[in-house]
């Protein structure tokens, strides 16, 4: 064989055997649509990268929990500060919030009105908050620039829990329930080590039963250190999760989109254009 020949046929051979490489780590029969999900909880840490959480000793928990599912690589946060990736996640929109400023108002179209107004149910469930329906912006360890549910008007009161009032017998869940751990849980004045520590206390029952009653567990944060282009770490736990690392991009637009996929509902401002994520499902 001529040399010019051997080159052709070991490229050939490169090109086959990386075909055959992408082929095998495809995801076989990846879902055509999100599953219709029972219950969806959502809960959201604080101020920290990607790179501060994933394979960090200090949160050891956070990520057993991402492997027993899907961890997203690619995982960002739409803007800084906090505030408006709350409401950004909520409601497909910072609002033209870009503070941390409280309190604010606003009148539109929201994934609590949207399930609402499907027949479904929400509930935003806030650590530190004194009482259901509280609407200060402040109260020892809570603060409302993390609860986004409290800003529009069309999502009733009776939607505004505290976490004391999360439940205990889970098929007692709204469709979808938010989770905010208090300013110390979530990570935000306290350590990555007590946060992962609260995580392991308050969501490790749910996640595992949600692998068996058609539901599911999302953990995500609002942003970023500032420091890592906004990467933050994000895992789903639970029924049809397909187990693996996931590569590509996602935003707080896409988790919002995927959630409403689940209960049929259509996107709405920035999610409206986005598909949802579809090859973690099995």
């Amino acid at each position: 064989m001529s040399p010019r020949r051997g080159r052709t046929a070991l490229l050939a051979a490169l090109l086959t055997a990386t075909a055959a490489t992408a082929t095998t780590t495809a995801p076989a029969g990846a879902a055509t649509a999100v599953p219709a999900f029972d219950h969806i909880v959502l809960v959201m840490f604080e101020n920290h990268s990607y790179g501060q959480i994933n394979g960090s000793s200090s949160a050891p928990y956070l990520n057993s929990l991402a492997g027993q599912g899907a961890k997203f690589t690619a995982s960002y946060a739409v803007t800084h500060p906090s505030q408006p990736n709350y409401i950004a996640l909520f409601s497909g929109s910072t609002q033209g919030v870009t503070s941390d400023s409280c309190p604010k108002t606003f009148s539109g179209t929201n994934l609590g009105s949207q399930l609402i107004g499907a027949g479904r149910t929400f509930t935003g469930y806030s650590e530190g908050m004194p009482s259901d329906g509280y609407t200060g912006c402040s109260s020892g360890n809570y603060q409302r620039k993390h609860n986004a549910w409290v800003d529009f008007t069309n999502v009733p009161a009776s939607s505004n829990r505290t976490y004391a009032a999360f439940p205990a017998d889970y098929t007692t869940l709204p469709a979808v329930a938010f989770i905010t751990p208090d300013m110390c849980h979530d990570m935000h004045d306290c350590s990555v080590s007590t946060g992962d520590t609260w995580a392991r206390a308050n969501l490790d029952a749910y996640a595992q039963w949600a692998k068996t009653h058609n539901s599911l567990l999302i953990v995500t944060f609002d942003e970023d250190n500032s420091l890592s282009g906004n990467h933050i770490f994000t895992a789903f736990v639970g029924a049809h999760v397909r187990t693996g690392s996931y590569g590509e991009r996602i935003t707080h637009y896409t988790v919002l989109r995927t959630i409403e996929a689940a209960y049929g509902l259509p996107g709405i401002n920035n999610a409206a254009s986005l598909s949802p994520i579809l090859d973690v499902w099995q």
